[in-house]
């Protein structure tokens, strides 16, 4: 990357970068000596040539305003030989281009290129596709350009959230895509299966264990897969989860599920757990996340490490969770449900699992009936998140703004634990909101997101905006006794309309998600990629957890390979050793 790119474009390239990684084979690395390689250039305007051109440095600009993650997808996509959606051969079927409020001499932007030289590979038109332009490109100002011939996409075409599933189906159907470079796993349960899971101990003193279900008593009463959203209705269709109850059994009791072993392939070692819970037990019930991680082909137990941990209220929706991993070996991903003090009716399901080699946002924001307080709340409402801290220790919180037909999004710097060893003001971080499309599967997602980086020139009345709020800022709330000062709100006022939300899966269950990424992209001011990023240490509110506590756990059997899955007959083995 040009050191003439703006610092909030190069760490939108790179965001990108990860986006391709998690829906395609091609990756991306920092030129050695490769004589054909991308040179992204802060020039004017946003383009790309077409497909692999020019040796020593193919140019991509990404100018003043091209700095999103859409735009800078759209300008890759060319780079890997693509065109634009609406000159693909068949498109006739599909739009009307209307010449006549074309700018003059500028007809052959819309020449269809021929079968011969498409990338579709069969691939149905895509309305949604990020190559699709709008409806007014290259218009003289008489009209659209574009017109759709199902009028529902008129004002759909042409939108740069990101890549829409087909535009990463075409791609992996033109590079022969087997495998993406950084997903690693998805089950949603669908199929009734715990999606090759297994059950790793039975030795508690009840029947409680991880079952598939469709609905639980007292719990929810639907995965959360099929949940209606937006522009999406399942009808009647039938989902799965996992359950584990609480209901019996006595406290310590556990019941335990590990996936299949993962393999990490990047050099940066970070990967990221995401899923959807819903908890109906006791409040002193726990939700453990662990990983077992293998040396080498010999390690047959492996060693077990405490990753996240959930436990305390109730839900009444299903809720998102993000457990940052740090496998540097082979693994498997344990999720582990263990009893409590106290009488319990419920337990927790699971449901929509995703790991991916890539980093877990910084802070979510979760708010369960969104519409009704968007639309019956009094204006400039204020939702907050609980106070977060950054990789390197800045304390900050996020919060949603309803206007009744919008929302806006804010961070604002918070006092914390470490203020005395950070460097103020807090200068060169990137600052990404998300309002996340929940559909199932991550790979299939189209968020709308924005991002902006912290400068010099961030100031009001003398103040700059990321300065010290102990110095700046005032008293905003108290925590254990602690009074927290806050500094100044920023973001964006205008984040998504009620419309909006009302499209894709943003609108879930009647819960919307909008994710908080607070990254130092000084590294970048100089270079063209980041150092490998740290997994973020896990949190636990509660007491210690032990793997080995409790009346009832499994460590593994020495001479059982974790590599395969156990055959009946090893079931069988394993079930008499137990006993003895």
């Amino acid at each position: 990357m040009n050191e003439n790119i703006d610092l909030n474009a190069k760490g939108i390239i790179l965001r990108a970068f990860d986006q391709f990684r998690v829906k395609s084979c091609i990756d991306f690395k920092p030129r050695d000596t490769e004589e054909y390689y991308l040179s992204f250039q802060g020039g004017f305007g946003c383009w790309s040539y077409i497909g692999q051109l020019l040796a020593n440095g193919q140019d991509i600009s990404v100018g003043w305003f091209c700095d999103h993650i859409g735009i800078v997808e759209h300008l890759i996509f060319h780079s890997l030989g693509f065109y634009h959606e609406e000159m693909r051969h068949d498109r006739d079927d599909y739009v009307k281009i209307d010449f006549d409020n074309v700018i003059a001499g500028q007809k052959l932007y819309f020449t269809k290129v021929s079968s011969y030289l498409s990338t579709t590979h069969d691939v149905p038109y895509d309305y949604m596709s990020v190559m699709h332009s709008w409806k007014y490109v290259r218009s003289n100002g008489n009209g659209a350009t574009i017109i759709t011939k199902d009028p529902k996409f008129q004002n759909v075409i042409g939108q740069r959230m990101e890549m829409s599933p087909s535009d990463a189906q075409e791609l992996n159907l033109l590079y022969k895509c087997n495998s993406t470079a950084a997903f690693m796993f998805y089950c949603d349960f669908s199929d009734g299966t715990m999606c090759h899971m297994r059950k790793t101990n039975r030795c508690t003193h009840s029947d409680n264990d991880w079952v598939v279900v469709s609905q639980v008593n007292r719990g929810p009463s639907s995965d959360h897969t099929t949940l209606p959203a937006g522009n999406r209705d399942y009808g009647q269709e039938t989902g799965y989860f996992i359950h584990a109850s609480t209901a019996s059994g006595q406290e310590g009791d556990s019941s335990r599920l590990e996936t299949q072993i993962f393999t990490p392939k990047r050099d940066c070692k970070i990967q990221c757990l995401q899923f959807y819970y819903f908890h109906t037990g006791n409040q002193s019930d726990e939700l453990n996340i662990w990983i077992r991680e293998f040396q080498d082909e010999q390690d047959t137990m492996g060693t077990v490490y405490h990753m996240g941990q959930i436990i305390g209220r109730q839900t009444n929706h299903w809720q998102l969770h993000y457990v940052p991993l740090n496998a540097t070996k082979n693994f498997r991903v344990v999720f582990e449900v263990r009893k409590g003090a106290g009488n319990s009716t419920g337990g927790f399901s699971i449901d929509d699992i995703n790991l991916s080699e890539t980093e877990c946002p910084h802070a979510t924001l979760q708010i369960d009936d969104f519409e009704t307080l968007l639309t019956t709340s009094a204006l400039r409402t204020i939702i907050y998140s609980p106070r977060q801290y950054s990789k390197d220790g800045y304390a900050f919180r996020i919060a949603a703004f309803l206007y009744q037909k919008f929302v806006g999004t804010y961070v604002e710097l918070l006092s914390g634990d470490y203020d005395n060893q950070l460097e103020w003001p807090c200068l060169q971080r990137q600052m990404t909101f998300r309002l996340l499309d929940q559909t199932p599967n991550m790979q299939n997602e189209m968020s709308q997101q924005f991002s902006f980086v912290s400068h010099p020139n961030h100031m009001s009345e003398g103040i700059h905006w990321f300065d010290n709020p102990r110095e700046n800022g005032s008293i905003v709330f108290s925590e254990n006794g602690e009074s927290v000062y806050g500094g100044i709100l920023v973001g964006y006022k205008y984040f998504a309309t009620l419309e909006e939300l009302q499209t894709k899966e943003f609108l879930k269950g009647g819960s919307v998600i909008f994710t908080f990424s607070f990254e130092d992209l000084t590294p970048l001011v100089n270079g063209s990629s980041l150092p490998c990023r740290q997994g973020k240490p896990p949190k636990i509110t509660h007491r210690s957890t032990n793997w080995d506590e409790g009346p009832c756990f499994f460590t593994g059997i020495s001479g059982f390979s974790p590599g395969f899955d156990a055959s009946p007959i090893l079931i069988l083995l394993l079930i008499v050793m137990l006993m003895l």
